[in-house]
C-alpha cells in the first residue's frame, strides 16, 4: 500500500494569452469525490486532449520532484504536490512498478492504471523551462493516468491499496517508452502488441490504430 499525501484539483483559469488551463492543481483538504470523470470540482480546460473516463484521475509521483529539483535548482513549484498538474501525489511508487491494468482502491473508490501520460508544452509553460518534454520523453518520468470503476470518497492520508494486479511484462514505463519513448526507434509490430492490451484506454488505442494503419 502507498499513502496519498495530497489529493489536488484546479479550475480553469488563463494561461497564455487566450489560453486556459487547470495544470495548477492545489490539495484539498478533507474528504472528496471520486467519479467516472475525475475528482470533484477539478477541471481541464482542454477537453480534446485531457479528461473523460479513461484520463479521469492522474497520477504523479513526488519521487520525480527531487529530480526536477536538480534539473531546475531551487523552483517554487516544486513544493506543491499538484505543480505538473496531477491529482494524486505519493512516494514510493512509480512507472516502473504500476502495471496497465492494476486496480487500487482509493478511500472507497476503486481506480484501474490504463495509460501513462504523455506529456504536452503547458509543463514548460509553467515552469517556464524549455527542454522538460524532451527530458520526460528520454527518461520515461511521465506518471499515469486512471479510469473510475466504481466511485467513491477519499481524503489525503488514504492508502492507495494494490487490490488487482494488471498486465505482466506491461509496466507502465514499458507503454510510454513503446509508444513516445526516444531511447530506441518506434516499433511497429511492438504498437501493434500495445493496441491489443485490454485495459488499454480506447481513445488512446484507436489513435494508435489511425496512426499504424491498415497492415
Amino acid at each position: 500500500m502507498t499513502t496519498v499525501l495530497a489529493i489536488c484539483a484546479a479550475q480553469s483559469v488563463p494561461f497564455r494569452g487566450t489560453e486556459q488551463s487547470a495544470i495548477a492543481k492545489q490539495a484539498l483538504t478533507g474528504k472528496v469525490a471520486i467519479t467516472g470523470s475525475g475528482i470533484a470540482g477539478d477541471m481541464q480546460a482542454d477537453r480534446h486532449h485531457h479528461g473523460g473516463p479513461d484520463m479521469a484521475v492522474h497520477h504523479y509521483p513526488l519521487d520525480h520532484h527531487y529530480f526536477w529539483r536538480d534539473k531546475l535548482e531551487d523552483e517554487i513549484l516544486l513544493q506543491e504536490p499538484g505543480s505538473f498538474g496531477s491529482n494524486l501525489a505519493t512516494r514510493g511508487l512509480t512507472e516502473d512498478q504500476v502495471l496497465l491494468g492494476d486496480r487500487f482502491h482509493l478511500g472507497t473508490a476503486l481506480l484501474e492504471a490504463c495509460q501513462p501520460r504523455q506529456p504536452c508544452w503547458k509543463i514548460e509553460h509553467r515552469f517556464g523551462a524549455k527542454g522538460m518534454v524532451k527530458t520526460i520523453m528520454r527518461t520515461g518520468r511521465c506518471g499515469w493516468f486512471y479510469r473510475v470503476l466504481e466511485p467513491g470518497e477519499a481524503q489525503a492520508g488514504d492508502e492507495l491499496a494494490l487490490i488487482e494486479r494488471g498486465l505482466p511484462g506491461w509496466p507502465m514505463a514499458r507503454v510510454f517508452e513503446a509508444i513516445w519513448g526516444t531511447s530506441t526507434p518506434p516499433d511497429a509490430e511492438l504498437l501493434r502488441e500495445v493496441t491489443t492490451l485490454a485495459p488499454l484506454a480506447d481513445k488512446l488505442r484507436g489513435q494508435l490504430l489511425e496512426k499504424l494503419g491498415p497492415r
